[in-house]
């Protein structure tokens, strides 16, 4: 009885939250600093990879299919991950969750700088896989429980705060390529990783402190109800183009632009700033608007997901235009893609969990862990198959091929998430129309 009463007290431990307070609680800005670091952090020992390992990797015998491969299982233990972690983020605890997320990720960043020293070939290869199927599981605990606990104390704020969050997500996925790309250039493939890995572990102690720790009951129901919804399929689909697209620019980007441009690693570097400094600048605007106004939000997703698909069109571009590549023209798309990228991914996490209220799903860390586990699943299911098809396309076709196949399914998602929408808002309209009709109709005629 009291451990129920003292788990209650905890889930409704943040009373001034749900009334949108005019200025931040302790709480809230101890989590935002936190979350911030964790995002910032995480993010740059995630993205250094893309300017310089594809070209390490084919040194040491990997073919461009097993670099999509390597990049690709990162994904799939991700996925599983995000789903295990989101289902029973309760029972583990979302704080320990986050801790010990980023303590693993530190631990497999450092390492993976270390493999260099593997033979080339099976030997370099195996431990790829291995290090970076362990570090993804990491990354899945950190980031499903940042989602929760960003939704759960700022309840009435999620698109704004996780706007905000972004900005730190961008500056990590700014500074990655080319501090990653420079450092290597300079010191070797060993210096990166062991210096952003070190960066991440000292993450560990600080949020140690200033996480805030919340608890609540597990609740009972799964995934597969929340999916039953039609909007959050659709939305999960969008989800998983976006993340597809992102996987395969990391894997393709940087040796196309080599061989197209004849640049270095530190030069891509710089290039994919174009992809993730849009995105930075973006995400916190689109965010307090959807909040303030959420009818919006599909229509943000759709807008966004129609232009990221006509930018990978031109990314190559697309062999039918035959319009030749030009570098003006690959960083002018990279940072379309960017802002449309904002556009598209920050209104569909608050979105998920409206339509899980409208399932009747409870308001509570249990859900939110929930919706934060199918977001992070579909977003890995795209970073599994965005390098793994796009690198088999680039290798058996071209770079061009590959990113046209990427926007195409972009524009199929973002056009089915538009015509459900309609058909949605058509059903409700006809639905009111029914219910005026009858109110004005007299109860006895005649």
């Amino acid at each position: 009885m009291d451990a129920h009463v003292g788990s209650q007290q905890a889930e409704n431990s943040f009373p001034a939250e749900t009334e949108q307070p005019t200025r931040m609680t302790r709480i809230q800005i101890l989590t935002l600093i936190s979350l911030a670091s964790v995002n910032f952090s995480s993010m740059i020992c995630y993205s250094i990879l893309g300017p310089f390992f594809p070209n390490e990797a084919v040194k040491k015998g990997a073919s461009q299919t097993v670099i999509g491969l390597i990049f690709g299982c990162y994904a799939v233990c991700n996925l599983i991950g995000s789903m295990v972690m989101g289902r029973y983020i309760v029972q583990i605890g979302a704080k320990f969750m986050l801790l010990a997320g980023l303590f693993v990720s530190s631990v497999c960043t450092i390492m993976f700088g270390l493999l260099d020293r593997a033979p080339a070939g099976a030997p370099f290869i195996s431990l790829c896989f291995i290090v970076r199927s362990v570090d993804a599981v990491g990354f899945a605990a950190a980031m499903t429980s940042t989602f929760a606990m960003t939704a759960k104390i700022f309840p009435n704020n999620v698109a704004t705060v996780l706007g905000s969050l972004e900005i730190f997500t961008g500056l990590g996925l700014i500074l990655g390529p080319p501090v990653g790309g420079w450092f290597y250039h300079s010191f070797g493939y060993e210096v990166p990783f062991l210096l952003l890995g070190c960066l991440l572990l000292i993450m560990v102690p600080f949020n140690v402190y200033v996480l805030p720790s919340i608890e609540a009951e597990p609740s009972k129901d799964s995934f597969f109800r929340l999916l039953f919804h039609g909007e959050v399929l659709l939305i999960c689909f969008v989800i998983g183009t976006l993340s597809a697209g992102l996987g395969f620019i990391d894997a393709t980007l940087s040796l196309f632009a080599m061989k197209t441009f004849n640049l270095s690693s530190g030069y891509v570097g710089l290039i994919m700033i174009g992809l993730s400094l849009p995105y930075c600048l973006a995400s916190p605007v689109i965010g307090y608007f959807t909040d303030k106004y959420p009818g919006t939000r599909i229509g943000f997703t759709v807008t966004g997901g129609v232009i990221t698909a006509a930018c990978f069109f031109l990314l190559g571009p697309a062999p039918f235009f035959h319009i030749k590549s030009q570098l003006w023209l690959l960083v002018l798309m990279l940072g379309l893609i960017g802002f449309s990228l904002g556009m598209t991914a920050i209104p569909t996490f608050p979105e998920i969990i409206t339509c899980a209220h409208e399932q009747g799903f409870e308001d509570g860390l249990s859900t939110l862990g929930m919706v934060s586990g199918l977001f992070g699943a579909f977003w890995s299911t795209g970073m599994f198959y965005g390098p793994i098809v796009g690198g088999l396309i680039t290798q058996r076709l071209n770079f061009e091929w590959a990113a046209t196949v990427q926007g195409a399914m972009g524009l199929l998602a973002a056009l089915l998430l538009l015509a459900y929408s309609l058909c949605k808002r058509r059903q409700q309209r006809l639905q009111e129309d029914n219910q005026q009709s009858d109110e004005n109709t007299p109860l006895l005629s005649g």
